[in-house]
């Protein structure tokens, strides 16, 4: 009885292994074709005013305590938000594609200023050149962006990018990017 039940176990064991085995090859195969096929077809849509909803509406950025964004590319205080998400432009505090606190390399000290920033239209080429360039790692959070605001969101967040030894920032005051390039290595 213990023969045979060794038995079983081996034959289950050694089956397992080889589907494993069999998947493993499989999804290997898999990426080495996605490699080799044409450049990814990205979503984004640039157009002025940076928008893919109803005129009367906007996205903002959502998370800032004291400022936000909108998809517009205005940046206020969050009291001076409109009830339909948009920043209130007769308040003389609030700004269009602000880089108040941006570096020229991109990276900024403050997250909504970063969105801002890189809602400007003269940032669609630098951002087309990323999304051509974007390693296969980041592909799929890429994909599913689907406007110049999205994508400004997305890459303004602090990323693997933004770190070095995966628990200190490469620089600790600017570290919400947009640009093409991570900040500078600072010496440990």
């Amino acid at each position: 009885v213990l023969g045979v039940v060794f038995g079983l176990s081996l034959v289950y064991f050694l089956s397992s292994t080889f589907k494993q085995e069999e998947r493993t090859v499989r999804d290997r195969n898999l990426l080495q074709v996605q490699e080799h096929e044409q450049p990814i077809m990205w979503k984004v849509k640039f157009s002025s005013g940076n928008s893919s909803q109803l005129s009367n509406q906007c996205r903002n950025s959502v998370q800032g305590k004291l400022l936000i964004t909108d998809e517009l590319g205005y940046i206020c205080e969050r009291k001076d938000l409109l009830i339909n998400g948009c920043c209130n432009v007769n308040v003389p505090s609030t700004k269009l594609y602000s880089c108040d606190s941006c570096l020229p390399n991109g990276c900024c000290s403050v997250y909504e200023y970063c969105v801002s920033c890189c809602l400007q239209p003269s940032k669609q080429h630098l951002l087309e050149r990323f999304l051509n360039r974007a390693a296969i790692a980041f592909q799929n959070l890429f994909m599913a962006v689907e406007d110049h605001f999205e994508l400004c969101l997305a890459k303004c967040r602090t990323s693997s990018q933004s770190v070095q030894h995966e628990n200190t920032y490469r620089d600790p005051i600017a570290k919400y990017c947009y640009g093409e390039y991570p900040p500078e290595l600072l010496p440990v």
